[in-house]
């Protein structure tokens, strides 16, 4: 079959389109690596405090003063130059995600809500309902999360309930993913 110039054009420029898609999700897939060896480096070093080794009494307090009395903080740093650009602290009922007072991120910018809060987190949400109308879990205990900003800028993301020990790290990695591609597309 032979096709006309304009077709072969159109091909050529689809195939360029599809190699893009394929480096953009394969930086990605490398942050996504590089965060988990970071994490994973935490962890050896006994940096980080298991949830289920903190202390479970705590004394009700307001949100901000739990972030600032956490003993651990993780650094969740910048993937292209290690630049640390928030602090991760880790309670028995959430993770508080601090941001650097340097960083100036907007909201909405992507791919924060789209990959971060519906995706990663949207799905753990899903995945709790089901248990809660299965009866396994109550359904205060779903996993939910509040975004702290000054103007529209993130200053603090706490993810509540995250109940299960795993979802620890990919919060904190993915947050890190999010929070480096969003410096990115502001940069661009």
């Amino acid at each position: 079959m032979k096709f006309s110039e304009e077709q072969v054009k159109e091909i050529v420029a689809l195939r360029e389109n599809l190699m893009k898609q394929v480096d953009k999700h394969q930086e990605g897939i490398e942050m996504l690596e590089k965060n988990i060896t970071v994490l994973d480096g935490f962890l050896k070093d006994s940096s980080f405090v298991k949830a289920s080794k903190l202390d479970t009494k705590i004394e009700p307090k307001k949100e901000e003063e739990i972030s600032k009395s956490v003993q651990n903080s993780i650094p969740i740093k910048r993937g292209n130059d290690g630049k640390i650009i928030a602090n991760a602290y880790v309670t028995p009922e959430q993770v508080s995600i601090i941001l650097d007072e340097q960083i100036l991120i907007n909201a909405d910018t992507p791919p924060f809500k789209s990959f971060f809060l519906d995706r990663i987190i949207g799905e753990m949400k899903k995945k709790d309902f089901v248990e809660a109308e299965n009866g396994k879990i109550q359904k205060e205990s779903i996993i939910d999360y509040i975004i702290n900003k000054n103007g529209s800028d993130i200053r603090e993301i706490i993810i509540k309930n995250y109940r299960e020990k795993q979802r620890v790290t990919e919060l904190i990695n993915t947050a890190g993913w999010s929070l480096t591609r969003m410096l990115e597309n502001i940069s661009k």
